[in-house]
């Protein structure tokens, strides 16, 4: 029963991410974007003070804490979940993970290890947070492979 839940968690990791490939514009290269028109403050909102701080955990771009392909393309992070898309190979990924990781001194839980039918998934242990590094991906079938990762209590 538990490696069905397995194989959901995948599938619904796979859907998530390339719904939000859709709704980011994932990868088309050629659009030309508009300016946007300026924007001028009318005074009927209250400005931010200094105390008010972003606490949002939300951000674009490469800034994640945990390690990526030198290619990673469309990377996201949302509440501790690193999204991202790579030109490697399946196993590449899984290799590169291997090496990262095993440098870091973490540990591969190879029974929770499956690569199969154009996905993979992969549990680490070892991270100072405690919790279990989850890399899973998919092949897109485009030439590239979509990648999640974050840390679970598992």
């Amino acid at each position: 029963m538990k490696k069905y839940g397995v194989y959901l968690s995948i599938l619904t990791l796979i859907l998530a991410s390339l719904a939000c490939q859709t709704v980011l514009g994932g990868g088309s290269d050629s659009v030309q974007e508009e300016p946007l028109p300026p924007f001028e403050y009318s005074g009927d909102s209250p400005q931010p003070t200094e105390e008010t701080t972003d606490e949002s955990d939300f951000s674009f771009g490469g800034d994640a804490e945990f390690p990526m392909p030198s290619d990673a393309t469309n990377v996201f992070d949302v509440a501790g979940t690193v999204n991202y898309q790579t030109s490697l190979s399946l196993d590449d990924v899984v290799a590169f993970y291997r090496d990262a990781y095993g440098k870091e001194g973490l540990t591969e839980r190879e029974s929770n290890t499956v690569v199969a039918n154009g996905v993979f998934s992969m549990v680490f242990d070892g991270d100072p947070s405690g919790k279990a590094v989850v890399i899973q991906g998919v092949d897109l079938g485009d030439g590239t492979v979509n990648v999640t990762i974050t840390l679970q209590d598992i």
